[in-house]
């Protein structure tokens, strides 16, 4: 079904009839084939629809930038792309505009916003725009038996070669702990003791020394292009991107994936805070969401998207719902990030997981 990145509920049509002038908005993100598909799918239609324009930059996460803009107060970011323990814990601290929810327009299908997203992906200063994961991947061409599960990834003698991780505490130690042994459902148990925490640092003592740090998304499919590593974790749009728009040999284990919400943020104090407001009613419209999926394998966080999901945007024959990691098939073993466990105790696991990068 092909998506047409113009059309705009009568309710978002409304919103933007009475711009009076062309403004333009920096839009913060992270780079690559995603912040590719937000410029498809918002930016283009949102310029073309009411003459405002979008200026991109690119960073690699967390809060420190906008909190350092915030405190300075010169901020220079109208709006942010970041993860949900994030959008938690900057709401929290201050750091972020709040939302009103009433400026989100209904799905296309008629449906009220709030009964319209998933439960949980709008919140006080924060509206979700996708889902994706945290998985692990390789190259199929070199490995002709390749790995299956988590445990594979943690097995050096069976797979030997580098392995690719993110420069984070976050999904590692949730792996580590599902490597050793530990149910899905009780990995945030686990993980919210001591005894726990150390646990999943010593599974990944097994493998420290043959790990490669990535911090950029656009890292890892390179990383496995270039013979870097043997496997990598990494955000399965970027694997698929790899695999469908460059024809990568790369295969996606979905064992024991990592799944997130992304959100847009307005830092508080930004510059261009009304128009931000009218992006994020823009780009989180049905329409808009739905075309995103169709050039990156993220699922949309509104129900009245996923009808509208078809192929991928330049091949009619490839379907994009087994592509997302909410996909049945690929859910199996799922684990949903703990958003508050990560909004409180996010800093202390980065302080102990650099202290143990460099021991």
């Amino acid at each position: 079904m092909k998506i047409n990145t113009m059309l705009m509920g009568a309710a978002a049509t409304a919103l933007f009839a009475g711009a009076a002038s062309a403004g333009s908005i920096v839009a913060v993100s992270w780079g690559g084939a995603y912040t590719k598909s937000q410029v498809e799918a918002y930016h283009k239609p949102w310029t073309a629809a009411t003459g405002h324009t979008v200026v991109s930059e690119d960073y690699s996460g967390g809060l420190a930038e906008v909190k350092s803009q915030v405190e300075a107060g010169n901020v220079t970011w109208d709006l942010v792309d970041v993860e949900m323990s994030d959008a938690i814990r900057g709401c929290d601290e201050g750091l972020l505009e709040e939302i009103d929810p009433a400026i989100l327009p209904a799905g296309a299908d008629g449906t009220p916003a709030a009964s319209d997203f998933i439960d949980g992906t709008v919140t006080d200063c924060a509206v979700a725009t996708i889902v994706w994961s945290t998985i692990f991947a390789y190259d199929h061409s070199v490995l002709k038996n390749g790995p299956t599960t988590i445990n594979d990834f943690f097995d050096t003698a069976k797979f030997p070669g580098k392995r690719g991780m993110r420069k984070s505490p976050k999904a590692n130690l949730e792996m580590a702990l599902a490597a050793d042994g530990v149910a899905a459902g009780d990995i945030y148990d686990v993980l919210g003791t001591p005894a726990g925490i150390d646990r999943a640092f010593a599974k990944l003592d097994t493998i420290k020394a043959d790990v490669v740090w990535w911090e950029a998304g656009a890292q890892p499919p390179q990383l496995l292009a270039d013979g870097e590593v043997a496997m990598t974790t990494a955000y399965n749009g970027r694997i698929f991107n790899a695999v469908a728009a460059e024809n990568k040999p790369f295969t996606i284990v979905w064992d024991a994936q990592n799944f997130d919400l992304d959100l847009w943020v307005i830092p508080k104090g930004a510059p261009n805070k009304d128009l931000a407001m009218e992006f994020i009613a823009f780009s989180t419209a049905t329409e808009q969401l739905a075309a995103q999926a169709s050039y990156i394998s993220y699922g949309p966080v509104r129900k009245s998207s996923a009808p509208l999901v078809g192929s991928f945007h330049n091949n009619p024959d490839l379907d994009m719902g087994p592509q997302m990691p909410t996909a049945p098939e690929n859910f199996k073993t799922a684990l949903q990030n703990d958003f508050e466990f990560w909004a409180d105790n996010q800093d202390e696991l980065n302080e102990r997981f650099n202290t143990w990068l460099i021991n």
